[in-house]
């Protein structure tokens, strides 16, 4: 590949200014942080301090989310891409090793597998856009080092059945769950699925800071040691490096924004399902949609909130012309993606991925959506199907 060959540029403010001028938007960063003079006061604390790496407001944000988790260990880091790498690190996941996934995800979570050395390998989704665990199995070889589920939209994947195979063939569970923050299964909190649960604190996530973060929950003291080793170059103290490694800390001005955040965690969460449930009731009846089916052991926290559209891009078109920020979450599965290229996929393999890609659409359900603006929505749907 020759990088020369195509402009690279930065694509996010013009995405910003385009979206920002919708009337029901995806991003409501202004709302959310409209409180944000109480924030600055507590970053004054941090400039008088001056503790800005791995200060006194990371550890403390750390027992506070392992709190949450109901997990013995928190252990924060730079983003939720390095959350999923230095977990397969330290479970010392490299070249020539196996990493079963999903093909419908976010980048990040192939992304670390490829940039840990690892294969991503991957298995076909079900109807509730998560991975099948009844076809894990089959692809576990000599080489699978780990099982990476990912907990699309917020709904948590069937951990039963995926933590009985991994612990059948002594396989550690990594749970993608950086749309996950506050989702059970089956009473238990998403931080408590797998061996080792990854979340995001990027700007758009159900708890988010004022840039990118992450957060890594465990009950294995042995792996949060080995994090917390390799998330600051390796070093036990100032002077002392146990290995060389990388630099993931969370900034403390960071962890002060998430700490401020945890506080309206359940406020956030109990909003999003309630207007998640609005329009799963309100859209059920309109021929062309496709709700998938919700399940009483599993608690949603709609991070996003997808369903199925006949003429998909036709409704997003309309809808974004008449001031909704209807979203793509996302047209093309990663193992159609250039960058996977290398893994020798072609369309077919994954069909249902492939459906669900060509087919999918989110509405914003975020806790400052009215109710006036979902019916809103919802007649706008109504008018484009007829």
């Amino acid at each position: 590949m020759t990088y020369s060959s195509f402009k690279i540029t930065n694509f996010l403010p013009e995405q910003y200014l385009k979206t920002n001028k919708l009337d029901i938007n995806h991003n409501y960063l202004s709302n959310q942080f409209s409180d944000y003079e109480e924030i600055f006061s507590k970053i004054r604390e941090v400039v008088v301090r001056g503790d800005f790496t791995l200060g006194k407001d990371v550890d403390l944000l750390e027992e506070e989310f392992a709190t949450l988790c109901k997990t013995s260990y928190a252990v924060s880091v730079a983003s939720g891409t390095d959350a999923l790498f230095l977990s397969l690190k330290a479970l010392g996941i490299g070249e020539g090793d196996e990493v079963i996934t999903t093909p419908f995800t976010f980048f990040a979570t192939v992304g670390a597998i490829v940039t840990s050395g690892a294969k991503p390998v991957f298995v076909d989704i079900q109807d509730d856009y998560n991975i099948d665990p009844f076809a894990i199995e089959a692809n576990i070889t000599k080489k699978t080092k780990a099982i990476m589920p990912v907990h699309w939209s917020g709904r948590p994947c069937e951990m039963d059945v995926i933590e009985k195979i991994a612990a059948k063939h002594g396989i550690p569970v990594i749970s993608d769950a950086c749309h996950a923050i506050n989702a059970r299964y089956r009473g238990r909190q998403a931080g408590e699925l797998g061996t080792i649960a990854c979340f995001s604190f990027h700007p758009l996530k159900n708890l988010n800071v004022w840039g990118d973060g992450g957060i890594i929950a465990t009950n294995s003291s042995e792996i949060a040691n080995k994090l917390r080793l390799i998330r600051n170059h390796g070093l036990i103290n100032r002077d002392n490096c146990q290995i060389f490694s990388y630099n993931s800390r969370l900034d403390t001005i960071q962890a002060v924004v998430a700490r401020h955040m945890l506080k309206k965690i359940n406020h956030i969460t109990q909003r999003r399902i309630e207007n998640a449930e609005y329009f799963d009731q309100a859209l059920s009846q309109i021929s062309g949609i496709s709700i998938p089916a919700r399940a009483e052991h599993i608690s949603e926290v709609f991070h996003i909130y997808s369903l199925l559209y006949d003429d998909r891009d036709s409704l997003q078109k309309f809808l974004v012309s008449n001031g909704v920020d209807a979203k793509i979450h996302y047209p093309i599965p990663m193992h159609l993606q250039p960058a996977a290229l290398f893994l020798n996929h072609k369309f077919g393999d994954f069909p249902k991925a492939e459906f669900v890609a060509s087919k999918t659409m989110s509405l914003p359900v975020h806790e400052f959506v009215t109710k006036n603006q979902q019916d809103r929505v919802v007649k706008l749907i109504k008018e484009f199907y007829g």
